[in-house]
């Protein structure tokens, strides 16, 4: 890896990718204290631009909503989480503000953050349709995995705008490369983190508290028609979700499946990459893929402590972009002319 002259830019996408990594952690605590709806309007909170304070106040915005009535405990980290994507979203802005002024410039990304503004417009519609449409399964699935989307397209931007090449992967003779190996990886851990979203969007996670069995079978009764039946009605409040214990136990155990498979992928493409000389690349992957998969028995084992679970979804989202970042590089010659 050699060191080039940065881009205009890096430094903005770097604090814009931190700051997608904070609002992805924000976001998987938000779901788990169960603050979804800690604010049932959007963009106020009971009508504020912050929260109701005075007993006053709190009266009202009882009135006005008496089916979600005003808990402070969760409306603070909805808000904070709205003001943080918002600010991710003035980022994202001036990435394109630069990415204009310097167009002309051989190397510098330009459509690539024209689609980060589009896609994080979009992202914020989930946003507000999440708390108008009370945590609707498939709206909450596809939130997180825009939030996922989000934070890799920014880590690539990044990479983009550092300047850096990667000569290791340039020189490989294109029979060497495992492009295939890796795009089918990075399609499992996609569908993976897709399965992620609707074990949590579905209160999923808890349906088998043992571990390696399932409610002490290998294979309880499960319910995979319900389980996966995206034709949820629009209209209830989702939140503690509404699938009875076969349904979520279908979920749960094809989460599981999902990480045995992702396991598999991932170790091959691993030790594919350790065989060309990636050996740090390879390591990463081990390290990234061995944390995850520990990180999510222990949400089992222990009962989804609040913690391991939101630091589980950071760890979907860092082998997410690390696996993206590898069929970048697999694919391009240079990085610095993606």
């Amino acid at each position: 890896m050699n060191k080039t002259q940065r881009k205009p830019g890096f430094y903005l996408a770097i604090i814009a990718t931190l700051m997608a990594a904070i609002v992805v952690v924000l976001g998987a605590f938000t779901r788990l204290v169960d603050a979804g709806l800690g604010c049932p309007d959007w963009p106020t909170c009971y009508g504020h631009f912050w929260a109701p304070q005075s007993a006053i106040e709190i009266a009202v915005a009882n009135e006005t909503f008496p089916e979600i009535p005003v808990d402070l405990d969760k409306t603070w980290p909805e808000m904070v989480h709205r003001y943080l994507a918002s600010s991710l979203g003035l980022l994202i802005i001036g990435l394109v503000v630069v990415a204009v002024r310097q167009r002309k410039n051989a190397g510098q990304p330009f459509k690539l953050p024209l689609f980060l503004l589009a896609f994080v417009i979009l992202q914020g519609a989930f946003g507000a349709w999440t708390v108008t449409l009370k945590l609707w399964p498939q709206v909450v699935t596809a939130h997180l995995l825009g939030g996922f989307t989000t934070f890799t397209l920014l880590a690539i931007l990044s990479l983009r705008l550092s300047g850096l090449k990667f000569p290791r992967f340039s020189s490989l003779p294109l029979l060497n490369k495992p492009t295939k190996l890796a795009g089918l990886t990075l399609a499992v851990v996609i569908l993976q983190v897709f399965l992620g979203g609707w074990t949590t969007s579905n209160y999923a996670a808890l349906a088998c508290p043992d571990f390696p069995t399932c409610q002490a079978q290998w294979w309880p009764e499960t319910d995979f028609i319900k389980a996966f039946d995206f034709a949820h009605p629009v209209g209830p409040n989702y939140q503690g979700g509404h699938l009875e214990l076969p349904a979520r136990t279908a979920i749960h155990m094809m989460h599981r499946v999902g990480a045995i498979v992702v396991t598999l992928f991932t170790t091959v493409l691993a030790v594919s990459l350790f065989s060309i000389g990636l050996r740090r690349w390879s390591l990463l992957l081990i390290v990234l893929l061995t944390a995850q998969v520990s990180l999510g028995i222990s949400n089992i084992v222990f009962g989804l402590p609040l913690a391991v679970a939101v630091l589980h979804n950071l760890g979907g989202a860092l082998l997410l972009i690390s696996t993206a970042i590898i069929n970048v590089l697999l694919h391009r010659k240079e990085l610095a002319y993606v």
